[in-house]
């Protein structure tokens, strides 16, 4: 989007351009975040597919968090997924019992402290399956067994290309990370 407060510059970090250098020594330029929606996307179609209206997949859902905690997490996730019959509230947000699944993509920067207070919240707020994927690294690592405590108990690391089993109630979504792109630190 173009933020005319800026001069009428692209104003989206996610559309930076990172440069590297080929193997031929010709500059390579790539949109910043471009891995993160990449995988964002996919995962959306491979999860719609098989819900097949039991439930939804959606992308950057505002959360019911309470006072301060949106500024302490950023906000939505990249992926939920809803449980079947689910609604947002009156303000559009979506409710943590409603909540089956969350996905994020890492930050080309790296996770930093973000990460850690995503999966106490998570945790602590029963989200049954939380899946951090790392797009430098090229590793998924699922999280499973919530406590009140803000700890899952079970933690998964799934390398690219291998299959990730999201265990639901009731049901079990299957994503193939075979086409996930990496994304060099």
């Amino acid at each position: 989007m173009v933020d005319p407060a800026k001069g009428g510059r692209r104003h989206d970090r996610d559309r930076r351009a990172r440069c590297a250098r080929s193997a031929d020594g010709g500059a390579v330029v790539s949109p910043r975040g471009a891995a993160r929606w990449a995988i964002v996307h996919d995962t959306v179609r491979q999860v719609e597919d098989q819900l097949a209206g039991r439930g939804g997949a959606l992308r950057d859902a505002p959360l019911d968090l309470p006072a301060g905690a949106a500024e302490a997490t950023g906000g939505a996730p990249d992926l939920v997924v809803v449980a079947p019959g689910a609604r947002p509230d009156d303000r559009g947000h979506w409710a943590w019992p409603d909540l089956e699944a969350v996905l994020e993509v890492v930050p080309a920067a790296g996770p930093g402290g973000w990460a850690v207070e995503r999966l106490r919240r998570y945790a602590e707020r029963g989200v049954p399956v939380y899946v951090v994927v790392d797009p430098a690294e090229g590793v998924s690592t699922v999280h499973t067994d919530p406590h009140p405590a803000g700890v899952y108990h079970l933690a998964e690391r799934v390398p690219f290309g291998e299959d990730l089993n999201l265990g639901l109630t009731g049901r079990t979504l299957v994503v193939a990370t075979g086409a996930f792109p990496r994304d060099p630190a």
